[in-house]
């Protein structure tokens, strides 16, 4: 990404409630896959540090040739409708964003008009409620698009992201809109055997990074796919035009008919190299001169958080040369915990010996950023993706052992190394617990 562009972060978020498990109940669980997703889809959003997240919902009020805008300084959601009366958000507006875009469009010659009722429509509402249940907090752009050409929506999105860069602060944006309607018989907008096509050049487009071919989809194609979605991915489109894709699919799947999507189309990669990057600077200045690195000013993201983590250090051949971390936070918040964590581990380590000044240039570091635990059993071990906790109930002894370690070959491997780290005998009951990580490598 382009160092000098403060759009942070642009993705895909489906929107159908009943995603919501206010307003889903047992039925979330055939939508579990896009659940997880928008849960990672936050968590990567938090960690560039947006203040503001844009949304464009293909369901906001509609006009035929002006873009539309939530006007503030709130703006507000209920699931009411939905059968969900006590489920209901709000966000503030970022109306100094709204007004550099209300700007940036009109040089371009675009219109964009307010809505008088802040009340968000679900193609809104939705992807917000993921946002906030998920821990993002801070100001919102609720956008609408209109009946204008393909390229004015491309266009419009260029318009935001110069927006964007001359507000000067960190932006996430937010593309809202399902895939087709039409992939069975039961769906609710009736069956069409080659609605799958659409979704297909859709998924495979974000496979390849190359959104150009979404671009180019034909319009009979989307048609008869009865999507909802496309002129939402044209806008983010058009604002990542001066970036540098990254795209990757967290997720897609189908089970009523309607294809639900989850992706990433850009992110700051700047932002997530600074976790290991603070943690070689804790080690290089304490060892060298026995002083304590200052921890940001302003952290911003996950460093502005309290959050366990561990902190890895390895030599250029990949030889462990010290790991420390903690369950729960000990710290005020992300950024501390590294530094705390990040000397530990060069210093303590009852495995190794100091880190001395010579090896410095050699070394290189990783941060594991803890999820909560939650007990589980043999088989909802994955040492690919969870690590594990052992805990004795008697002895009050606890072992872990991080995810996707090279020589832990299976679950019960897994456990049996993470049982021998705490101390406990061989046979002994004990509960487990997994956990999964963000992991952060220079």
């Amino acid at each position: 990404m382009s160092s000098n562009s403060f759009l942070v972060f642009t993705g895909v978020a489906p929107h159908p409630p009943i995603m919501v498990p206010e307003v889903g109940g047992d039925a979330t669980q055939d939508v579990q896959g896009s659940i997880d997703a928008m849960a990672e889809f936050t968590r990567r959003l938090i960690a560039t540090g947006a203040e503001t997240v844009v949304i464009i919902s293909p369901h906001a009020p509609l006009e035929p040739d002006s873009f539309v805008f939530y006007k503030g300084p709130t703006i507000h959601a209920s699931f009411a409708r939905f059968r969900a009366p006590q489920t209901s958000l709000s966000a503030s507006v970022d109306e100094d964003l709204v007004s550099l875009i209300r700007s940036q469009a009109s040089d371009r010659g675009y219109s964009l008009s307010s809505l008088a009722d802040p009340e968000l429509d679900h193609g809104t509402a939705v992807p917000l409620y993921f946002l906030l249940s998920n821990g993002w907090q801070g100001k919102v752009v609720a956008l609408g698009y209109s009946f204008l050409s393909n390229d004015d929506h491309l266009h419009f999105g260029s318009c935001i992201a110069e927006a964007i860069n001359a507000y000067g602060r960190r932006v996430a944006f937010v593309a809202s809109g399902d895939l087709s309607h039409r992939l069975r018989p039961d769906a609710p907008a009736g069956y069409n055997p080659g609605a799958h096509a659409f979704d297909e050049e859709i998924v495979a487009a974000v496979k390849t990074n190359d959104l150009v071919k979404i671009e180019l989809v034909d319009h009979d194609l989307r048609r008869l796919a009865g999507e909802c979605g496309y002129r939402s991915l044209l806008v983010a489109i058009g604002a990542t035009k001066q970036l540098s894709l990254k795209c990757e699919l967290l997720s897609y799947e189908a089970p009523f008919g309607v294809g639900y999507m989850v992706a990433q189309f850009t992110n700051d990669d700047e932002v997530l190299c600074e976790l290991p990057r603070l943690a070689r600077r804790a080690v290089e200045m304490f060892t060298s001169g026995g002083v304590k690195v200052d921890a940001p000013t302003r952290p911003f993201g996950f460093l502005a958080y309290p959050a366990p983590c561990f902190v890895s250090i390895k030599t250029l051949d990949g030889e462990l040369r010290g790991c420390i971390g903690t369950l729960e936070p000990t710290q005020e918040n992300l950024a501390e915990e590294i530094i705390a964590n990040a000397i530990s581990a060069a210093t303590h380590d009852p495995r190794f010996d100091p880190v001395v000044g010579d090896e410095l240039p050699n070394l290189r570091y990783s941060v594991d950023v803890l999820e909560p635990a939650e007990e589980t059993t043999l088989e909802g071990l994955d040492p690919k993706n969870y690590g594990v906790i052992v805990t004795d109930e008697s002895s009050q002894k606890r072992g872990l052992l991080l995810p996707d370690i090279p020589f832990v070959a299976d679950a019960e491997n897994q456990v049996a190394i993470a049982t021998r780290k705490a101390g406990i005998p061989p046979g002994a009951p004990v509960k487990l617990f997994r956990f999964g990580v963000r992991r952060f490598r220079e």
